[in-house]
């Protein structure tokens, strides 16, 4: 790094740019200054100093040294309460729009010395505060509000500790390269598109329906866990997936076009509100949007899928 951005107002104030983690938080990523607290003992030294050299007093240089010498270790040791740790988010699962979102932030202490009153925040967010055991790590769950679909980069995290005196307070800025994925916010109308039904033959539904039981067959990605053979799970046997007859199950295809009169956001909500109808009822459903279309399936990461492609539809906010 050079010697300018070293030293940069924005490094002292912002952090760095963003990358991936986890991150070490190195002597030139933690900054220190003195609290209020620490500035009023630091002016009292001053006076007792300038009483000592006045009453050349030794026992008065004795205690203004011994002080001072205090607060330099309580410096350092405010300082090393940052210095290499190791900063990592976890797996973010997605939420819908105007939900609360709690980011797993991880602190990995490679010292053996515990960390004690560590305080963590998002920018403009209340802080969490916590220790992290020394060889060991601990999980912060950062709450950050959203208000808008899409990929929103996660914001700045902020690290303070003023241990163990409340004389100091070290911090440090981090910018990790990560995203959270934030689905459309379903819409309260829970009316179904009842014209986009296409029911099957009557050759049965092939293990769709939930009717009779019809066998079982080996478990595939996306099957509804409601449907799994547990019992054989639990006598080692495999992962099984439970068959149904009957011929009444239904596809069900949402399309954009089926909602005219409405702007985007309105559209992708009642979108989104059909897509977990659909999936509650354990239909077969796709989804039909301008220049996309996801074929008919249904499950959790069927369910993902649409929800996703709802939330990167162009038109949102940056």
């Amino acid at each position: 790094m050079r010697l300018r951005q070293r030293f940069s107002l924005q490094r002292f104030l912002q952090g760095e740019d963003r990358e991936p983690g986890p991150i070490t938080l190195v002597q030139r990523r933690v900054f220190i200054l003195p609290t209020r607290g620490g500035i009023f003992f630091g002016v009292l030294l001053i006076v007792m100093l300038l009483g000592a050299i006045n009453y050349n007093n030794s026992l008065a240089f004795t205690l203004t040294f011994l002080l001072a010498s205090l607060s330099i270790v309580a410096m350092l040791h405010t300082y090393r309460n940052l210095l290499h740790l190791r900063v990592s988010v976890g797996h973010v699962a997605p939420v819908f729009c105007g939900e609360t979102a709690r980011v797993a932030v991880i602190l990995d202490n490679p010292r053996p010395g515990s960390r004690y009153a560590l305080s963590l925040r998002f920018a403009k967010q209340a802080p969490l505060s916590g220790d992290v055991p020394g060889g060991g790590w601990s999980r912060f769950d950062l709450p950050l509000p959203t208000n808008q679909r899409g990929r929103l980069p996660l914001p700045r995290i902020t690290l303070r500790s003023s241990f163990p005196l409340g004389m100091f307070q070290a911090w440090s800025h981090v910018n990790l390269d990560s995203q959270l994925l934030i689905y459309p916010q379903p819409s309260p109308e829970r009316k179904t598109p009842r014209e986009t039904h296409n029911h099957l033959n009557l050759s049965g539904d092939r293990g769709r329906g939930s009717d009779d039981f019809a066998g079982l067959r080996t478990y595939q990605t996306g099957d509804s866990p409601h449907h799994l053979h547990w019992k054989a799970m639990a006598r080692e046997q495999g992962l099984f997936t439970k068959q149904f007859g009957g011929d009444h199950a239904e596809e069900l295809w949402l399309d954009w076009e089926a909602l005219p009169g409405l702007d985007t956001e309105a559209r992708l909500s009642q979108l989104a509100r059909w897509v977990l109808d659909a999936e509650d009822a354990q239909h077969s459903y796709g989804l039909r949007l301008p220049g996309k279309q996801i074929p008919l399936g249904h499950g959790p990461a069927h369910r993902h899928r649409c929800l996703e492609a709802l939330a990167l539809f162009p038109g949102g906010a940056p």
